[in-house]
Parts: C-alpha cells; sequence; structure tokens
C-alpha cells in the first residue's frame, strides 16, 4: 500500500475543484490509490497503522500541496483512526468496503436513545469535511434513556461516538467558507436511525480493541498536531507564493516605498526562521511522545497541544505580516496565493486552534 507519495495538483485542478466544490473524481481516485485514508487504522482491519509521527509529515506535504485535499485526508484519516476502537468484526468489515471513507463530526449536537440492544440516531451534524465521498460517517450523540438525558457522576450528559453507514445519512450542503471549498464540510442528519450498540465505541487508550502504539495516543494530542501540521503546510506553500510577488514589487518599485526594501527582506528571512524553528519543535515534541508512546510511558500531551498551537500561532503572523507586500495580485480568487491565504485562514477557524 503505497502511503508516502503524492503528486503535486496542477492549477487547473484545484480550481476545477474549487468551482465543483468537492474533490474531484481523479483526486479521490488518487486518494484511494496512495492508501491514505487507512494509514491510521489497524493493519488487523486491513489498514496501514504507520507510525504518527511519519503521518503527520506526510499531512503537511500533502496540505502544502492543496489546502483542501491535506484537510480531507487528515480528518477522513483520522475518523479511520476510530476503527482502533470498533469491535475489531465491524472495523474490519468497515474497512473493507470498497473506497472507504469516514468523515464525521466531533461535537454532540444528536442524541442516542436506547432501545433494547439497540440505538436510534437523531440530530444534525456540522463540518464534516470530505461528506461527498463518505462511505461511513461518525458522531458524538447524548445518550438518553426514555426520554431523559443520562448523567455522569458530575451530572454531565453522557455522550457517546458512533459510526453509521452513509446510507442512513441525510447531507445538507451547507458548507459556504471562503477557503478549504473543496473540502464539501457539510452537514449531515439522521432522522430516528436504527443501529446495534456494537456501532458504538469509546475514543480511550483504555477502550482501544487494538493493540500498537497508535490506540495509545492521546486523541485529543493527535487532534492537535495533525491539524498544525495542516497550517504549517498552507503557511509554508504561502510564503512560497508570496516571495516572488513581493521580489518583483520591490525590482519594479510598485507600491513599495524605498524605504521599506529592506524591512521586506528582513520581514521573509523572519518569517522562513520562525517557521523552520516551531516546525522543529513541533516534531521534536511530537517524535519524544511517540517514543514514549511505544515503551508504554505516557505521551507529553499538554506538551503537544503547547508547541501545536504555538506553530498555529507563527503561521498566522507569518502569512498575516507577508499578505499586504504581494499586491493586487494576490486579491485575484482565481490565482494560486489567493487560494492559500482562503484555506489557511479558513482552518485556522477550527475550533480547536482558535485563540482563547
Amino acid at each position: 500500500m503505497p502511503v508516502t507519495g503524492f503528486v503535486t495538483p496542477s492549477t487547473d485542478t484545484w480550481r476545477e475543484a474549487e468551482l465543483a466544490g468537492f474533490l474531484l473524481p481523479e483526486q479521490q481516485t488518487d486518494i484511494h490509490e496512495q492508501g491514505w485514508l487507512k494509514m491510521l487504522a489497524p493493519r488487523a482491519a486491513g489498514g496501514a497503522e504507520l507510525p504518527l509521527p511519519e503521518v503527520v509529515r506526510l499531512e503537511e506535504r500533502i496540505a502544502a500541496t492543496d489546502g483542501s485535499l491535506g484537510w480531507v485526508v487528515t480528518l477522513c484519516a483520522g475518523a479511520g483512526w476510530f476503527a482502533g476502537f470498533l469491535p475489531p468484526a465491524l472495523a474490519h468489515d468497515i474497512m473493507a468496503t470498497p473506497g472507504v471513507c469516514l468523515a464525521g463530526s466531533g461535537a454532540p449536537t444528536g442524541f442516542a436513545d436506547a432501545d433494547g440492544d439497540d440505538f436510534v440516531l437523531s440530530g444534525r451534524w456540522d463540518y464534516a469535511s470530505g461528506a461527498p465521498m463518505a462511505t461511513h460517517f461518525t458522531l458524538n450523540a447524548v445518550l438518553r434513556a426514555r426520554g431523559e438525558v443520562l448523567r455522569d457522576e458530575q451530572g454531565k450528559p453522557r455522550i457517546r461516538a458512533f459510526v453509521v453507514p452513509a446510507r442512513y445519512v441525510a447531507l445538507e450542503a451547507s458548507w459556504q467558507a471562503i477557503g478549504l471549498r473543496a473540502s464539501a464540510s457539510h452537514a449531515y442528519r439522521l432522522d430516528g436511525t436504527r443501529i446495534p450498540a456494537s456501532h458504538g465505541f469509546t475514543i480511550d487508550a483504555a477502550h482501544a480493541t487494538a493493540d500498537g502504539p497508535l490506540y495509545r495516543f492521546p486523541f485529543m494530542a493527535l487532534a492537535y498536531v495533525t491539524l498544525a501540521a495542516n497550517l504549517l503546510g498552507m503557511a509554508t506553500h504561502f510564503l512560497a507564493l508570496a516571495e516572488p510577488l513581493i521580489a518583483a514589487r520591490r525590482q519594479h518599485g510598485s507600491g513599495v516605498p524605498l524605504g521599506e526594501v529592506p524591512s521586506v527582506a528582513v520581514r521573509l528571512a523572519a518569517a522562513r526562521e520562525a517557521l523552520a524553528t516551531h516546525r522543529a519543535a513541533l516534531y521534536e515534541v511530537l517524535d519524544r511522545a511517540w517514543a514514549d508512546v511505544v515503551r508504554h510511558a505516557v505521551a507529553d500531551e499538554a506538551g503537544l497541544q503547547r508547541v501545536s498551537l504555538q506553530l498555529v500561532d507563527t503561521c498566522r503572523r507569518t502569512v498575516d505580516c507577508l499578505y499586504p507586500y504581494c499586491g493586487l495580485q494576490a486579491a485575484r480568487d482565481d490565482v494560486p496565493i489567493n487560494r492559500v491565504w482562503r484555506d489557511f485562514h479558513t482552518a485556522t477557524q477550527h475550533a480547536l486552534l482558535l485563540p482563547d
């Protein structure tokens, strides 16, 4: 299963995907042929079960070529990781689905009503990246029994994760963001769908059904580092596209006062150094955390969150600092740098990445 290569998309491809509002069939074919959506799923279920540091570096590279492509791969491969917490037979059946793709949402905006050995699911969930190509959807739901919300010892509603086949899901074309347009992060709805209790799962190492360090790795830490890698890829792409625009404006004196020229060069150099420094910090902490989990020690979850958010903040400041020097060319929505700028700023609005 090839899971380390990728092809840089042409300008025509990303433009067509943006206009279509979803990844093109040839892009979807490439994703499946590369095996990217199975790279975090257990080997026993038919996945690749790659080491997390390898996956994160790959996701960074994909996002550096195309934001929507990187976002869908990251979110859907992340949902594939949940197969390590499902009953093994169910996980195997799901991963054996032709063109398997798990999409979903983390917000508990629906209900799961216990009914014998089944649950009845109802609700609406937002932002399922890759929704049009999904074969299954994951979701979080508030548990109820006889119409009453079940609560834990602290009095909080009990939440459980579920996976359901796409045939039960009604999609709503709700994705109208300025960027990541081809991610097709639409809403979806379930209206009284009955599923077996075996389709519910708990995302916690103590409840993993697959062996291996990947399923002992803390979920929130995994989420932070994979999202941060996407922002890093997009910011790196933006910087690469910004440099020639800025250089051309400096060369022709189009709008940048002479007194500002040295400061622009300094800003570019500082941006490159800052991204490199924070990228190195992210992977240093990630590699160490992975090594800890491999030897059955506890990962530095707080450290991973900290370096991830620091990296995202650096990426924000880099993009926002350089954009004003790029000129009107960067404001055209049919050119690559504008698309990368829009993709980047849309991705920064993910709930986990918002400033306090």
